[in-house]
């Protein structure tokens, strides 16, 4: 099914999506890949706040090459989620709405998804620069001594992904690879 929403994102939306739905996202989403990852998780446990609050953002699992003259960003194709397991279910604890990326999620993650009823969506790998051309401003909000991996804020229109675990933990993954293998 197709599916058009607006982030942030509420349990109410999350819970509306099913594993297989194709969507278009529009609003605020940021980029977080692994250095940005560990960082705030340096930052947590020394006690002090996030350079966001991510109750129920979106985070795109991806590091930019440089913007070409006249665009906001470069190619901006999604990365491994499997990175970031390790941090995941923490910000999930803490709201993070949903998460793009591409990839198989560690159970921990699955679990995580499910008891805060988020939402994992896969972007097509390999196809960064036609992403980037849903992204309409680029920013960055935190670490920019980080580079290409510092967390950015991006205001994306119609950003095309697939739900592939859903906030009942309904695995895209698995399922079509069961019914591929006709069971």
């Amino acid at each position: 099914m197709k599916k058009y929403i607006t982030v942030p994102i509420g349990k109410e939306v999350s819970r509306t999506l099913k594993a297989g739905d194709y969507v278009y996202i529009t609003g605020t989403i940021y980029t977080a890949r692994d250095a940005a990852h560990k960082r705030m998780k340096e930052t947590l446990d020394r006690g002090e706040n996030l350079p966001l609050n991510w109750e129920g953002q979106v985070i795109y699992y991806m590091g930019p090459s440089p913007a070409r003259a006249g665009r906001p960003i470069g190619s901006a194709g999604p990365t491994t989620a499997s990175r970031m397991d390790k941090y995941t279910p923490e910000l999930l604890d803490m709201g993070l709405g949903a998460m793009i990326g591409k990839g198989k999620r560690s159970p921990q993650v699955i679990e995580a998804i499910i008891r805060n009823r988020a939402v994992y969506f896969a972007a097509v790998g390999g196809a960064g620069a036609l992403l980037s051309k849903c992204i309409t401003k680029s920013e960055v909000l935190a670490y920019e001594d980080l580079g290409a991996e510092a967390i950015r804020r991006l205001e994306v229109e119609n950003f095309p992904a697939i739900v592939v675990i859903d906030s009942e933990g309904n695995n895209l993954y698995e399922t079509a690879a069961q019914e591929y293998a006709g069971k």
